[in-house]
C-alpha cells in the first residue's frame, strides 16, 4: 500500500463557543478521489485550508509528503499583484514546467490570458483559478466549490479533465452529479468530527441516514439509563456507600454526556406561500427576437408555458438565458415578435446575484420588509424568529446585518423571502447557488409539490433532471429549441438529431455518387423516378402528419407537471417514445425533401 501524501490527525479548532472541529481527520493517498461533505457552516472549507497548510488548528497534526506537490483552489481567488490572468496562472507552475501549459489551459477555458484580473467576472475568475490549480499537475488537488460560477460546458470540461488527471483529489461541492461522477471515497464532516466511507457520493446518503439512525438509538438508550439512575437517586443514598458514591459520579457523567452531545443540525423546512390560481395559459411567445448590437441573443422564438409547467433554461454564461427570463416575465420588451400573458399571474423572482439584498439591513428586516417582527405565510402570521428557524437561523441572528452572513446564509435569506410572498409563478435564476445538498433536496420537494408554474435557470444537471418537464436550450445564432424532459433527456434527443443529420448527409452523398456514375452524358436515357420513389413521395406527407399527431400526444402527456413525480417509468417511457418519434419525423422529412429535389431535377 502506498504511503499517504497528506494526513490530518486529531484536528481541533474553536472560534469561541462550540468547537468547529473536534478530532477531525483526513488521509489522502495516491489515486484517492475524496468528496468532503457536510452542512453549510460545518467547517469543510476550514478543514481544507488546514490541509493546504494555510490555516493553523488549535491542536492536531498535519503531515505532507516532502516530495508531494499540493495545490489548493479557494472559493475566492486572490489576484493581488498580478497584471494579467496569464501571470496569475503561471505563478502556480512548478519551476521546471513549460509556461505553454498555462496558456493552453486558459484557452480551453475560454480566456486569452491578457485579461485584467480586476475586470474578471465571477465565472472568469473561477476559470483562471482552476487553470492555476490544475496547470502544475499536482500530486494532491484540494478543490473548494470548483463549479461555483461555472456554466454547464465549463463544468463538463472540468469533470472530464479531473477524471483524466493523475492527482489525488479532495473535493467540496454542492453539485450532486459532479460528486457522483468523480468521487471514490466520501468523508463526512458532522458536528466537528469526520467519518470516512470507502465509496463515492452515490452511496453516501443511505450510509449517512443509517449512521444517524444508529446514533439516535444509542441516545435513546442513554436517556432511559439516566431515567433509571434518577429513580435510584430519589430512593436515597444509604447502603453500600462506596458503590453509591460511584453511581452518583457515573450519573453526573451521563448527564454531562447528554448536555455536551451535539445533535445533528436540523433540516430546513420549506413552504411556499401560494397565491390564487392563474389562468391555464401563463405566457406565450410568438416569433420573439432580441439582439444586442449585431449579435442575436434570441431569434424567432415561439413557445407556450401553461399552468403547472416546469421549464428549465440552460446554456453557457452570456448566451441569453436571463434575457429570455426577463422577456417571459414582462421585464424586457423583445425587438420583434409578440409576448402574451395569461390572467391572474402572481410572479415571484429569486434573483441570482442577491442584488436586491441591502447589505446593511438585518435578517429580520429582509424577511419582513422592515415592518415589525411578523411574517405572513398563506394568510397566517408567524414570528420572524420562528420562520427563521425553518431556514436554520438562530433566533439571535434576527438583528444580524446581511453583510456578515456567508454566501450560503444569504442564499437562504433570499429563498426565505421569496417563498414568503404569495405566488402562482416562481421564477428562479440559479436557485441552487451556495445551497447545501439537504436544502437542495428540500427545494426540489417544494417545487414538485408547488401548485403553480416554475421557470428556472440552472447549471445543476441533477437538479434539472429532478425538477423540469422541459428544457429550453440554445442551438447557435440566437436559435433556441425546447426539449421534453430534463437535461439528460435533452442530451439524448440532441444525439438522436445529430445522428439523423449525419445519416441524411451520407445518404445524399451516396445518392449523388450513384447518380453521377449511372448517368451517361449523351447516350444514356434520362433517369426517372422509380416506382418505390414515386410511392414514397406520395405517401410520406401522410406518414409525416401521423408522426406529428403522435408527437403532439406525447407532448400533451409529458405536459402533466405531476407525471414525473407520481409515475416516473411512464414519464421515462414517454420521453424515449418522443425522442424516437422526433427522429422518425426528421428521417421522413429528410427523405421527402430529397425525393422532391430529385423529382424537380429530373423534370428540368
Amino acid at each position: 500500500m502506498s504511503p499517504p501524501l497528506l494526513t490530518l490527525k486529531d484536528v481541533r479548532l474553536t472560534f469561541g463557543g462550540t468547537p468547529l472541529l473536534e478530532g477531525a481527520e483526513l488521509t489522502v493517498a495516491p489515486g484517492d478521489r475524496i468528496c468532503l461533505v457536510g452542512r453549510n457552516g460545518s467547517g469543510k472549507s476550514t478543514l481544507l485550508k488546514i490541509a493546504a497548510g494555510l490555516a493553523e488548528p488549535d491542536r492536531g497534526e498535519r503531515f505532507a509528503h516532502p516530495a508531494a506537490t499540493i495545490r489548493y483552489l479557494p472559493q475566492e481567488a486572490d489576484f493581488a499583484g498580478f497584471e494579467t490572468a496569464r501571470a496569475y496562472v503561471e505563478a502556480g507552475l512548478n519551476p521546471t514546467d513549460d509556461t505553454h501549459i498555462a496558456q493552453q489551459l486558459l484557452n480551453e477555458l475560454g480566456l486569452t490570458g491578457d485579461e485584467n484580473p480586476s475586470s474578471l467576472s465571477g465565472g472568469e475568475a473561477r476559470r483562471a483559478a482552476l487553470a492555476r490549480a490544475i496547470s502544475a499537475k499536482p500530486d494532491v488537488l484540494l478543490l473548494d466549490e470548483p463549479t461555483n460560477h461555472l456554466d454547464l460546458p465549463a463544468i463538463e470540461w472540468l469533470e472530464a479533465t479531473l477524471r483524466a488527471a493523475r492527482s489525488a483529489i479532495v473535493l467540496i461541492s454542492h453539485d450532486r452529479r459532479f460528486l457522483e461522477n468523480l468521487s471514490r471515497q466520501t468523508v463526512w464532516l458532522d458536528r466537528g468530527r469526520t467519518r470516512r466511507l470507502e465509496q463515492g457520493f452515490t452511496a453516501f446518503e443511505a450510509w449517512r441516514d443509517a449512521v444517524l439512525d444508529e446514533e439516535e438509538t444509542a441516545f435513546h438508550k442513554l436517556d432511559r439509563k439516566i431515567v433509571r439512575e434518577n429513580q435510584w437517586m430519589h430512593g436515597g443514598v444509604t447502603a453500600r456507600r462506596k458503590r453509591n458514591v460511584r453511581r452518583v459520579r457515573e450519573l453526573g457523567a451521563l448527564r454531562d454526556t447528554v448536555r455536551e452531545r451535539r445533535r445533528a443540525a436540523g433540516n430546513v423546512r420549506l413552504d411556499a406561500a401560494e397565491g390564487g390560481l392563474s389562468g391555464r395559459l401563463v405566457v406565450a411567445t410568438k416569433g420573439i427576437s432580441k439582439s444586442y448590437g449585431p449579435t442575436p441573443v434570441v431569434e424567432n422564438l415561439s413557445t407556450t408555458i401553461m399552468r403547472g409547467d416546469r421549464l428549465g433554461l440552460v446554456g453557457p454564461n452570456g448566451i441569453g438565458k436571463t434575457t429570455i427570463l426577463k422577456m417571459l416575465t414582462g421585464n424586457l420588451e423583445p425587438d420583434a415578435g409578440e409576448v402574451r400573458f395569461g390572467t391572474n399571474l402572481e410572479i415571484v423572482t429569486l434573483d441570482q446575484r442577491r442584488d436586491s439584498l441591502d447589505p446593511n439591513a438585518t435578517v429580520q428586516d429582509a424577511l419582513t420588509g422592515g415592518r415589525g417582527d411578523q411574517v405572513v405565510i398563506n394568510g397566517k402570521a408567524r414570528h420572524v424568529a420562528s420562520y427563521m428557524k425553518d431556514f436554520l437561523f438562530l433566533p439571535e441572528q434576527r438583528l444580524t446585518p446581511l453583510r456578515v452572513l456567508s454566501g450560503g446564509e444569504r442564499a437562504r435569506v433570499m429563498l426565505a423571502r421569496a417563498l414568503a410572498k404569495p405566488s402562482n409563478v416562481l421564477v428562479l435564476d440559479e436557485p441552487t447557488n451556495d445551497l447545501d445538498l439537504e436544502t437542495l433536496d428540500l427545494l426540489q420537494e417544494l417545487i414538485s409539490d408547488y401548485a403553480g408554474t416554475v421557470i428556472l435557470v440552472s447549471h445543476d444537471r441533477d437538479f434539472l433532471d429532478r425538477i423540469v418537464t422541459s428544457v429550453l436550450a440554445p442551438e447557435g445564432d440566437g436559435t433556441w429549441i425546447e426539449y421534453a424532459g430534463g437535461y439528460s433527456d435533452m442530451l439524448a434527443q440532441r444525439r438522436g438529431v445529430e445522428l439523423t443529420k449525419r445519416q441524411a448527409i451520407e445518404e445524399t452523398r451516396q445518392e449523388k455518387t450513384r447518380t453521377t456514375a449511372d448517368t451517361a452524358p449523351s447516350v444514356a436515357p434520362k433517369r426517372k423516378l422509380s416506382f418505390k420513389e414515386k410511392h414514397a413521395l406520395e405517401t410520406l406527407p401522410a406518414e409525416i402528419a401521423k408522426i406529428e399527431v403522435e408527437i403532439g400526444a406525447l407532448n400533451s402527456k409529458l405536459a402533466d407537471p405531476a407525471l414525473y413525480a407520481k409515475d416516473r417509468p411512464t414519464f421515462e417511457a414517454a420521453t424515449r417514445q418522443l425522442a424516437a418519434a422526433q427522429t422518425k419525423l426528421e428521417n421522413a422529412e429528410t427523405q421527402w425533401l430529397e425525393l422532391d429535389d430529385l423529382r424537380a431535377s429530373l423534370s428540368d
